[in-house]
């Protein structure tokens, strides 16, 4: 540290890319700290450094890592502490531009594999990146001090080493017992258990935390289970969705769509306190929405849609501005494509005629004019062929009784099992629509995304960067994604805008399926790590948290370049 401070008082005045010179390892009495990358400009992305902690000056406890999931639990609770210490640091550094900031990726509601925060046996790496102090663009050494002897120290001090074992304990328990309840769920064939006394609701479209006074979650009777928990003698009870055709129904503002957005996000982990801890989805399912506009390349959509005018071919269908109904069955497909076996549907964000086409609408359109077969003629085949069960919120649309295996109806956020009534109004008044039948579901055709797609070039350089949650810039173009709902971490985006570059840096699109492309990224994720992606992998591997192979394919997806073959 000494010899930190000594060479910024040396520094001070002095032009700002003199602050190159600091670049290195410098020893603290608790710490090691590396400065892996200096700014160029007061007003250029902050510089990257890390804290390096053995585990001599904080034990490492060989539990912590015992499990995948127990890491991934004990370094979300480590972030969580940092990044509150930063946000209760009060040092005040003066200077132009970003002088004096200090970033972390500080984790949200969902516990996220992330690179913040990286936990071996004998370290934990802190990953920051700090704005180095200027006066216009010269060195202002005196406030670089400050940051470097005084706020770093201090935020290390009151995180690192001050949360206590205790609370990580509590981390990794929490994490053991979602585990058990996966473990559960797969053994039982459900697709989502949500305990009893969850809350669902959100505090606003903007925030993620859990509503105050929201009505806590109980079960219908019918469907209650109850699962033992590892770390507690009660058992936890709440519902349990079986694989089939489940229907979330009832009015408007009764917590249908809000039932759903809880389910979707349960495909990840949360937070204690979050009211969802014990929300818990199929780790492969997918939302599907309609998305007006979006380009498709290649995508076999003839199972929902053929015999189009003038012949157009639909087993490998391009268009650079999909309609609604198009759009939901390249999203359908795509899903499938990848391995999804759940689907996620709000009649709110689909396109009517792909959900539905009913008895009047039938007679006044022959089947032999209408190319879109409607979901509600193919679902049943994709549980009975495929295995891929779907969870639909439906407000509007009675007919979907007839293909139902639960029913729910939301009563001022409470569930209760409809199945029977919702079984005798189809008695009572059936089905006058003709259903459109066919022997299989159709083909799931695996495509070749070709090298050429990946287009990271801008001048003389090769550039990918993400711009917030929903958008990547690659070379000259961007790529849009803000329907693809599961995306719930803007470090999850920055990963996959890694990914695009290390695939276009190693040229190893090669003669790969789009699946197995993301299966064998899967691998090195869990295999290599995060960082493996980046160039720096041996420094600060930016501030990167872990997406799902089903994002990364719609980004993918949707990029404008797009060009596949299929075999």
């Amino acid at each position: 540290m000494n010899k930190l401070i000594q060479q910024l008082k040396q520094l001070d005045n002095k032009g700002y890319k003199g602050y190159k010179g600091i670049q290195g390892k410098y020893q603290y009495p608790n710490f090691s700290l590396f400065i892996d990358y200096v700014q160029g400009d007061p007003f250029a992305t902050p510089s990257k450094i890390r804290i390096v902690i053995f585990n001599k000056k904080r034990p490492i406890h060989d539990e912590w890592l015992k499990t995948k999931q127990r890491k991934v639990a004990v370094e979300d609770a480590f972030a969580r502490a940092v990044g509150q210490a930063i946000d209760r640091d009060h040092t005040f550094i003066k200077g132009s531009g970003k002088s004096g900031q200090i970033l972390f990726d500080s984790p949200g509601q969902e516990v996220l594999e992330r690179s913040a925060i990286q936990i071996t046996p004998e370290t934990i790496t802190v990953c920051m990146s700090v704005g180095l102090p200027a006066n216009g663009r010269r060195i202002n050494g005196r406030e670089a001090e400050k940051l470097f002897s005084k706020a770093i120290p201090s935020i290390v001090k009151q995180s690192v080493f001050t949360v206590s074992d205790y609370e990580l304990e509590k981390a990794f328990k929490l994490a053991d017992q979602q585990e058990a309840i996966r473990n559960e769920m797969k053994a039982n064939n459900w697709i989502a258990f949500i305990a009893n006394g969850s809350i669902l609701p959100r505090e606003s479209g903007i925030s993620n935390r859990p509503l105050e006074n929201a009505v806590p979650f109980h079960s219908p009777s019918e469907n209650e289970v109850e699962i033992p928990l590892p770390h507690q003698s009660e058992s936890i009870k709440g519902m349990a969705i079986q694989k089939g055709i489940t229907l979330i129904v009832g009015g408007g503002y009764h917590g249908k769509s809000t039932f759903l957005e809880a389910v979707e996000r349960g495909v990840y982990s949360h937070t204690r306190g979050d009211g969802r801890e014990f929300v818990l989805t199929d780790p492969d399912a997918v939302k599907i929405r309609a998305e007006d506009g979006r380009k498709i390349s290649g995508v076999n959509i003839s199972p929902f849609i053929n015999n189009l005018p003038h012949g157009q071919e639909t087993s490998f269908f391009t268009t650079d501005n999909a309609s609604g109904s198009t759009s939901q069955a390249a999203n359908v497909m795509e899903a499938l494509e990848i391995g999804a076996s759940t689907l996620l549907i709000d009649e709110d964000t689909s396109a009517t005629n792909f959900m539905i086409r009913d008895h009047r609408m039938q007679q006044l359109v022959k089947s032999e004019k209408e190319p879109i077969t409607p979901f509600i003629d193919k679902i049943k085949q994709m549980y009975t062929q495929l295995d891929v069960s779907s969870i639909l919120v439906m407000g509007g649309s009675g007919d979907y009784f007839a293909v139902a295996d639960t029913v729910i109806m939301m009563d001022e956020y409470i569930p209760h099992n409809v199945t029977e009534k919702a079984m005798q109004i189809m008695k009572k008044d059936p089905l006058e629509r003709d259903e459109v039948i066919s022997e299989r579901f159709g083909q799931i055709t695996n495509r070749y995304f070709q090298q050429q797609s990946l287009q990271t070039t801008k001048g003389k350089r090769s550039k990918t960067q993400a711009k917030g949650l929903y958008k990547i810039i690659m070379g000259k173009n961007d790529i849009s994604f803000e329907y693809t709902e599961q995306l719930v971490d803007a470090s999850q985006t920055r990963m996959i805008a890694e990914i695009i570059q290390y695939l276009d840096r190693k040229k190893s699109l090669g003669n790969i399926s789009l699946n197995d492309l993301m299966e064998k990224i899967e691998e090195q994720f869990d295999k290599d790590g995060l960082a493996s992606f980046t160039i720096f992998n041996d420094q600060h591997p930016g501030d990167l948290a872990r997406p799902r192979k089903y994002e990364i394919a719609a980004v993918f997806n949707r990029m404008r370049t797009g060009k596949v073959k299929s075999k």
